[in-house]
């Protein structure tokens, strides 16, 4: 190792070489190559962390690149996972970087973060999340939180040193209808650099064993006038007694959910049987591209256009991830629930043509 490279850092009183040994030493799990993902994965790359892990199935699309900065237009379409992999490696060679392409879901996340001293959570909906809290309860690691919403987010540390986990601070996931959706919302592109930058100071923090870290905290950051407001919150020994993991997270994973993976949606429009498909995502969103005959209806106009849609044929639901369209796939059931409907899995995102 090029001594001369983390000089910078091992010139600090509080620092030194001995921090930076132990980040040497460690690994680090980031959840998403997202808008908290990037920053997180460049700084501690670029710091010295001894191995990254990084879990992420999707793919690049023009509307990421706002806010995820390490990706360019000459890379929409690619895998993330292999665009980053690619960058991080040019940045520092001398971590050890393990992709894992794919998303975390029941099956898999417990053998994906047992290999981890802390796992990073960049994702953006609550199922991973719960998924990410529990499974880290179970394998006994420290995780560091972070969420956005507009101009605002939050950042935490979760299960560390017998903490309080996510579950102490949210009990309960909330419903579909209750969940904030940033592709309808939307979110400055800043703020997760802001969010992201944080969440990796933690990490380092962690690892390299310093004081005050947010353990028992809720940091909640307001972009428009730049303050921070730090919250505590209780443990509830409760939350430390998981041993399993739940039945399941997601939607997708119970039975009595219908749903086809986008390229066997493919497989259907290729075949060129008619089929009703609904694309839920914004009308800005439908003009930059949709699939040929699909019938454009938001999600927000599910309830007062649903005479539109015809409940006596299969009805196939997407959107952008497959998070919209498996909302409205439940509201159109409780219309008629006689009525085969199907949800797209990943949406857009994983359609290949």
């Amino acid at each position: 190792m090029n001594t001369n490279r983390y000089i910078r850092q091992t010139s600090l009183k509080e620092f030194g070489q001995k921090s930076q040994d132990l980040l040497l030493k460690s690994s680090v799990l980031v959840v998403g190559a997202g808008g908290l993902g990037i920053p997180v994965l460049q700084y501690l790359n670029a710091m010295g962390i001894g191995t990254l892990g990084i879990v992420e199935g999707d793919k690049i699309e023009i509307t990421n690149l706002q806010r995820q900065v390490i990706y360019c237009e000459k890379d929409i379409g690619k895998g993330k996972l292999e665009v980053v992999l690619e960058q991080l490696k040019s940045q520092n060679s001398g971590t050890t970087l393990i992709g894992h392409d794919t998303f975390l879901t029941r099956d898999n996340a417990l053998a994906i973060l047992a290999d981890y001293d802390v796992i990073v959570d960049a994702t953006d909906n609550f199922p991973t999340r719960y998924l990410i809290n529990d499974a880290c309860v179970i394998l006994d690691k420290a995780f560091v939180y972070g969420a956005l919403h507009g101009f605002e987010a939050q950042l935490s540390v979760f299960n560390y040193q017998q903490g309080p986990t996510y579950r102490c601070l949210f009990p309960k996931m909330p419903s579909n209808d209750e969940i904030p959706n940033c592709n309808i919302n939307g979110v400055l592109g800043v703020i997760p650099g802001i969010v992201g930058s944080l969440q990796a100071l933690e990490v380092v923090k962690i690892l390299t064993r310093k004081d005050k870290v947010l353990s028992g905290l809720l940091l909640i950051y307001n972009g428009l006038d730049q303050s921070f407001l730090k919250v505590k919150f209780p443990q509830i020994p409760e939350n430390k007694k998981i041993k399993v993991l739940g039945n399941y997270y997601f939607e997708n994973e119970c039975e009595s959910t219908n749903s086809i993976s986008a390229s066997e949606l493919h497989q259907l429009m290729e075949s060129k049987i008619a089929i009703q498909l609904i694309d839920v995502r914004s009308k800005e969103e439908y003009k930059q591209n949709h699939l040929v005959n699909s019938i454009n209806i938001p999600m927000e106009q599910i309830e007062t256009r649903k005479h539109e849609i015809d409940f006596t044929n299969p009805i196939y639901v997407i959107c952008q991830s497959g998070i919209r369209s498996r909302i409205v796939q439940q509201k159109l059931i409780k219309v008629n629930s006689k009525t085969f409907i199907y949800n797209i899995l990943g949406g857009i995102n994983h359609y290949s043509t």
